[in-house]
């Protein structure tokens, strides 16, 4: 899944500066399919201000994204490169899963990335062939981060192996141990993220790694206690899955925070996000916070306003597509903002300082159920990189 990971939408580069360019790596050639995220033209409509709590938008003859994007950074999930004219990359993301697509594709340039990786002298020397073929997908990882960071002006996020989520020191020393090989090639901390599940030894691990001032990502939040005690940590970004917490609810009960928003006639997914904006603001955490596995428009607009927003590109498309008049029936409203924050009423056990305890008791049936899920689909990929490698090793170039 793609990652947007520069500031929010005033600080971002603008389009001018990307359009019209080609990119390319110093052999001419260009990238082709890749993970990766992309910033909307700039085209600011006229905000006026609303008698009520947020802020609705006079979208003049521009488009629905177009509106929407004032207040979030939008993103499409995975996307072909040569689409960067219509939304210029800014950020990105490498995954297990990244790597395996590289390896199916024998001419993206990418895959020099993972052949230089293979032929790593350090790697090739060691004789245990579990620490080898882990030493390979490491240097797989940052050539390609290294790459990508070439291609892209805001941060590259690094996936952290998914088998050390119970394990706060071994996530710690991989970050370490990646930071240390980024830094071999040249790219610089405040240009990459760490992208850690978010169990209570992944919160903890990125609330020690920030405190080194190393930036973290935690994913696989699927429940407030989750994401309050993420942003306790100071974890720079709180991702969020809307979609898959909507999908667990049509086929579960017994969640109570899920069965709680569904009364309140809520979407669970988006109740979740709403609260987590919320709380993040009103108490003055520094995370940013982003929704990710956004399905439809409606989505989009129930939550305008949070810091990011991941969504398909047929729905991006048909955004960019809808054209905007002040006379139109619709009015774009910011739906989040730290104003409302500030008027949000949290319960008294919803203020807890979280720990390992706390947490295990406030997470429900479903977030329990979709972080084992998310867990298990990443320790997969991270298992068949270094099978494909093993089977691939040594190049025939080395």
């Amino acid at each position: 899944m793609s990652l947007s990971l520069q500031p929010p939408p005033s600080s971002a580069l603008s389009s001018s500066s990307i359009q019209g360019r080609r990119l390319s790596f110093s052999d001419g050639s260009r990238p082709s399919n890749l993970v990766i995220c992309y910033k909307l033209p700039k085209q600011f409509p006229v905000i006026r201000a609303s008698s009520g709590s947020s802020s609705s938008i006079d979208t003049g003859s521009g488009s629905e994204l177009e509106a929407i994007s004032t207040f979030s950074e939008i993103v499409p999930d995975t996307v072909i490169f040569d689409d960067f004219e219509k939304f210029p990359p800014t950020a990105a993301t490498v995954s297990s899963s990244l790597l395996l697509g590289i390896c199916g594709l024998p001419d993206t340039i990418f895959r020099n990335a993972v052949d230089m990786a293979l032929a790593d002298s350090e790697c090739c020397k060691l004789e245990n062939s579990e620490l080898r073929l882990s030493c390979f997908s490491n240097k797989a990882l940052v050539n390609v981060g290294g790459d990508l960071a070439k291609l892209v002006p805001g941060r590259v996020s690094t996936e952290v192996d998914a088998r050390l989520a119970y394990d706060t020191h071994g996530i710690i020393r991989k970050v370490h141990d990646l930071l240390k090989l980024y830094n071999e090639i040249g790219v610089p901390p405040e240009r990459l993220l760490f992208k850690i599940p978010s169990t209570w030894q992944g919160i903890e691990a990125a609330r020690l790694l920030e405190s080194e001032g190393i930036q973290t990502h935690l994913t696989f939040v699927y429940s407030f206690a989750q994401a309050a005690a993420a942003a306790q940590a100071g974890a720079s970004v709180i991702q969020i899955f809307v979609g898959r917490i909507r999908d667990w609810a049509r086929n579960h009960s017994g969640d109570p925070e899920v069965d709680a928003a569904l009364k309140r006639g809520e979407d669970p997914g988006i109740a979740l996000v709403t609260k987590t904006y919320n709380y993040i603001h009103k108490y003055g955490h520094k995370s940013k916070l982003m929704a990710a596995a956004v399905r439809n428009k409606q989505d989009l607009f129930s939550i305008v306003g949070v810091d990011y927003i991941i969504a398909p590109l047929k729905v991006l498309q048909s955004l960019k597509e809808s054209a905007t008049t002040p006379g139109d029936k619709y009015s774009f409203v910011r739906r989040l903002s730290p104003e409302n924050a500030a008027r949000y009423s949290f319960s008294k056990e919803e203020l807890t300082k979280w720990d390992q305890l706390s947490l295990a008791s406030a997470m429900g049936p479903a977030a329990v159920e979709l972080l084992a899920r998310g867990l298990d689909g990443y320790v997969n990929q991270a298992r068949r990189v270094e099978e494909l490698f093993g089977k691939i090793w040594p190049p025939p170039n080395v």
